[in-house]
């Protein structure tokens, strides 16, 4: 088979055997010459989406894509769910790529010194984004276990924010039904979670039927919502890349229309005790992912806003009170002064450092420039650290 044919198999392939049975023969190319190998590096990254969440990416198809990339270890980290785990370390093993195990998920702050404050949850106060990396093979199940309630929760008010967005299309006539447009596109039947994401790409896909020409489409945004459009938004979407226009909307969407369709997260929150808890008991490290002030959102789906900058130290001393004991940013969303004050509470309060470049869309790049800077080379001894603790905690079940 054709490699082209086998890469669609890799991301569009309905089960896990078949996109594991595509990386194999992909594999196999790579060592014939077939399909050029990579230039080996140490490049890491441990914040990787798949369609468990959602991504363009399969578990198999992110390893694969990260291998590609130059990437020396990846980290599978999807919302909500841990379906897509086995899938991503066993693609790992194949291509020969170290690979750890993490998940990220909402947890309540409502109890905290947090409380009523806009942590780093660009949508909602009080409820914070967390993550939960180095997650050993045998808890794997027992986290997924957890998560479950929470994912079912979610969808109830996934049918409510797909309802107000009918409300604000009918004038247009667009209609969004959750189970019609979202549920489909999603990997829920199969363990996985569905996002606002999901939400956001649905309806852009119903926008892009209606305005198939991005001039209208631009017109509708500014003229009939009348929300901000950067001139980079503006510009990328004038591109009209077949590979990306969706994503781009969906971008636009969540960073500047999703206030007026969002419905607050509750009951499928969970309270940072039973989180922290529940990370204890799988021996797995509680991460609280810095988010800090944003100017120009990288991504293109966060619009400028104030998060942690001006509580920082109450922050950290809150996370460190709560039992955190990990810390994760993403260089390239931050400045240099940002960081380094990150940095040095991170060694204050003794918060294992942690990074992972969010990936959930095709423009996104695996490989982070930044971490070739000194500043940030204990970051890349963290991933390698992660992937020893799994692995650790793996043979000490054997024995």
């Amino acid at each position: 088979m054709k490699h082209t044919e086998l890469l669609k198999i890799l991301n569009g392939g309905e089960k896990k055997d078949e996109r594991l049975n595509a990386l194999c023969d992909i594999k196999k190319k790579i060592e014939t010459g077939e399909i050029k190998k990579p230039t080996p590096a140490n490049n890491i990254n441990n914040h990787i989406h798949t369609i468990y969440s959602f991504s363009p990416y399969s578990p198999a198809g992110a390893v694969f894509a990260a291998y590609m990339s130059g990437l020396a270890t990846a980290g599978i980290m999807d919302h909500d769910s841990l379906a897509g785990a086995a899938e991503f370390a066993e693609a790992g093993k194949i291509l020969g790529i170290a690979t750890t195990v993490g998940v990220e998920l909402r947890v309540d702050m409502k109890d905290t010194k947090l409380n009523g404050r806009r942590i780093n949850n660009t949508d909602q106060d009080s409820v914070a984004y967390t993550a939960i990396h180095g997650i050993p093979p045998q808890n794997i199940d027992m986290v997924q276990g957890w998560l479950a309630p929470f994912r079912k929760n979610r969808n109830t008010r996934n049918i409510k924010m797909c309802e107000n967005i009918t409300d604000i299309m009918k004038p247009y006539g667009i209609r969004l039904d959750f189970y019609e447009h979202v549920l489909p596109g999603s990997q829920y039947k199969n363990g996985g979670t569905v996002t606002e994401r999901h939400i956001c790409y649905a309806l852009a896909e119903l926008l892009c039927e209606k305005y198939p020409a991005p001039g209208g489409l631009l017109n509708f945004f500014s003229s009939d919502t009348k929300i901000n459009i950067s001139k980079k938004t503006k510009q990328a979407l004038l591109e009209n890349n077949p590979g990306y226009y969706l994503y781009d909307v969906l971008g636009l969407i969540k960073a500047e229309l999703i206030g007026q369709f969002y419905v607050e997260a509750y009951d499928e929150c969970p309270h940072v005790e039973d989180y922290i808890k529940t990370v204890t008991a799988a021996g797995a490290f509680a991460a609280y992912p810095y988010l800090g002030d944003v100017g120009e959102s990288v991504t293109g789906d966060k619009r400028p806003q104030k998060f942690e900058d001006d509580y920082i130290e109450l922050l950290f001393e809150e996370i460190t009170r709560l039992g955190f004991t990990a810390v994760t940013y993403m260089p390239v969303r931050n400045t240099k002064a940002q960081l380094e004050r990150v940095i040095e509470l991170c060694g204050k309060h003794n918060l294992f450092q942690i990074c992972g470049e969010d990936i959930n869309s095709p423009r996104q790049e695996f490989v982070c420039e930044k971490l070739k800077e000194p500043m940030f080379a204990h970051l890349i001894d963290a991933a390698w650290a992660l992937i020893e603790h799994e692995k650790n905690s793996a043979e000490i079940l054997l024995c």
